[in-house]
């Protein structure tokens, strides 16, 4: 699903409860997590009805390298020549995007938590698990972030994954959270402002502290990669984020 505008020139394309989103920045664009393979056709759709085309894509700025935000990476490299950016500690899970660190255990999950069941199905149905790997990226550091559409500001968000990243657009009031600061958990079904679950994320007290760097951000949407967008103090949804417990 298109949901055009969930910012100033910054467009959603959801599905199966996984976020990418496009920047606009006058004829540039900015593609930020790849989301599921199923996704690339709709990201097209969403190119076509802003009268732009793949071709626009001018960089893919991933937030982590798990499977969920890698899904047609490789496709926008290999056929579009497409640059891909990624902090050089989520490199190795980039490559190999079924192969990371989680603190718990999952075959329980789906008991424990049945509102799970559906959206990792539907995960499933859109590819969640065919992601192939990307090997050749660039490092998202500062200096290369502020020459992509948009100047997004690296910010560093370790704990569900060692080289996790938010992106903060300050001249527009947005942070894209990744998996930082999510409102919906795939791993629980749970909505809300959280950090996902300790079935996919590596260490869970490094994540919550890693909300602090969110909360010191000036913005007022969250824009996370999965969920609805967070609209009010971004320090509000850390604060519901921290008063939950981690599952």
């Amino acid at each position: 699903m298109f949901h055009p505008h969930e910012a100033e020139g910054v467009h959603r394309v959801e599905h199966a409860r996984v976020n990418c989103y496009l920047i606009e920045d006058g004829p540039r664009v900015l593609l930020v997590d790849a989301g599921l393979p199923a996704m690339w056709p709709m990201v097209r759709a969403a190119l076509r009805s802003l009268g732009r085309s793949p071709r626009d894509i001018e960089a893919l700025a991933i937030t982590h390298g798990h499977f969920d935000h890698l899904g047609f990476a490789l496709r926008l490299q290999q056929d579009l020549d497409v640059p891909v950016l990624i902090d050089p500690a989520d490199a190795w899970i980039a490559a190999h995007p079924y192969r990371y660190r989680h603190e718990r255990a999952r075959p329980f999950y789906p008991i424990r938590y049945p509102a799970s069941i559906p959206v990792l199905g539907r995960m499933t149905l859109a590819g969640a698990l065919a992601v192939r790997g990307v090997t050749s990226m660039r490092p998202l550091d500062v200096e290369a972030a502020a020459t992509l559409p948009g100047a997004p500001v690296p910010v560093a968000t370790p704990g569900h994954t060692a080289g996790h990243l938010a992106l903060h657009l300050p001249d527009r009031g947005v942070v894209i959270t990744g998996d930082a600061l999510v409102t919906l958990d795939p791993y629980t079904g749970a909505s809300g402002p959280q950090i996902v679950s300790a079935a996919a994320t590596a260490d869970t007290r490094q994540a919550l502290a890693s909300l602090d760097a969110i909360a010191a951000l000036d913005a007022d949407i969250a824009l996370p990669g999965h969920g609805d967008p967070f609209r009010g103090r971004v320090a509000d949804a850390v604060a519901t984020a921290r008063h939950r417990p981690v599952t």
